[in-house]
């Protein structure tokens, strides 16, 4: 690799994480707000040509505190997830998909009841991660712990076997 193709892969990284500090630093000023929208019954705040109602709130200001108590979360929960080292990273998964699918119930749902039921839609996903997430500490946790190297179990029952084939070949033989 040549040194202009190193300047430009650290550049790009000095980017990507000066993108993420930058999101993680704003987002208690992202969630407060809501203190700067209409408190009144009823009202609607209009932003870059977008209006945004109160949604079957009582306010406005309600409404986005509702809704950035969800997306904050969120974005930062997805953040960790994608720049975790960690061998358990994968649970992470399951906060995002509350998250997401209570995001997802606010804006597509038809009644007006919110976080109510989610539950049910993240059964299977945890049903999915958690078992995944368990594997993965169990075989760590033989390694590490109890010092059983798998590998090593492996090549040596494939040796004992490969011996045992080996002497019942010579007991046909004779």
């Amino acid at each position: 690799m040549s040194d202009r193709e190193k300047k430009r892969k650290v550049k790009k990284k000095i980017i990507i994480e000066s993108l993420v500090v930058f999101f993680i630093a704003v987002s208690p000023f992202l969630f407060k707000f809501y203190d700067y929208l209409p408190k009144e019954e009823g009202s609607s705040f209009s932003i870059l040509g977008i209006t945004i109602g109160s949604n079957g709130f009582h306010s406005v200001s309600t409404y986005i505190w509702f809704m950035m108590s969800k997306i904050i979360p969120l974005y930062l929960l997805t953040l960790w997830f994608l720049t975790s080292k960690d061998w358990w990273y994968h649970i992470i998964l399951i906060p995002i998909t509350m998250y997401a699918f209570q995001l997802f119930e606010e804006f597509f749902d038809s009644d007006q009841n919110i976080d109510s039921e989610n539950i049910l839609w993240i059964l299977p996903i945890c049903m999915a991660i958690i078992p995944f997430v368990y594997f993965i500490r169990v075989k760590l946790y033989d390694k590490h712990v109890h010092g059983i190297d798998l590998d090593a179990m492996d090549a040596e029952l494939k040796e004992l076997k490969e011996r045992d084939r080996l002497r019942q070949e010579e007991e046909n033989k004779l």
